[in-house]
């Protein structure tokens, strides 16, 4: 049986989203863990979780190029009874350097991550992993940063560009990355100048 308290407290709670409510003695409502219908479900303390959308793309090109010229001329001149003599030496040079490096990465995911800390300035401080293992290949995904809890969308997930201090890490072991590795003997003699 329900108290004639009851009805009103839950009415107040589910429309208003009222966190701290007084409890009510034979109310079906825990006030401090009730999130009402309307409440606002984005993530803003310690313990709740958030989705990451990870869309990051990254570009660079750097270009160079050196010219450089020089000569000297040295002459010389003889005078004698027979006649004159020009005596003349010259030496010039051309370098010219030209260099092109671009990299180029792409990273698409989605990782849930959790809220750790608040710090001061009320910006969440969030910590997520990912482990997937596909036909033995481990794939292990990490992040972390800053979030700003305006940032955060009304379907609690925020595009990783809007995440401060982000730390994105995407490492691989197994055959795959095994393979991609030079072997020690190539690496020395690589390192000595060799090839």
């Amino acid at each position: 049986m329900f108290s004639k308290y009851a009805y009103p407290t839950l009415l107040l709670c589910a429309v208003m989203g009222v966190a701290h409510a007084q409890n009510v003695p034979g109310s079906m409502i825990d006030p401090d863990a009730y999130s009402g219908l309307a409440a606002d479900r984005r993530a803003h303390q310690i313990g709740d979780t958030l989705t990451v959308v990870v869309t990051e793309t990254a570009r660079a090109t750097a270009s160079a190029n050196t010219d450089a010229s020089g000569g000297v001329q040295l002459g010389a001149r003889t005078q004698t009874r027979n006649g004159g003599h020009t005596y003349g030496l010259g030496l010039s040079g051309d370098d010219a350097g030209q260099g092109n490096t671009t990299r180029a990465g792409s990273l698409q995911a989605q990782l849930a991550v959790r809220v750790l800390a608040i710090e001061g300035d009320g910006m969440l401080r969030i910590h997520g992993a990912q482990t997937v293992v596909i036909n033995g290949e481990k794939q292990n995904f990490v992040l972390t940063g800053l979030v700003r809890s305006e940032d955060i969308s009304t379907n609690n997930t925020i595009l990783s560009n809007r995440i401060s201090e982000a730390n994105i890490e995407y490492t691989g072991q197994g055959d795959v990355s095994a393979a991609q590795r030079h072997s020690i003997l190539y690496r020395i003699t690589r390192w000595l100048g060799l090839i």
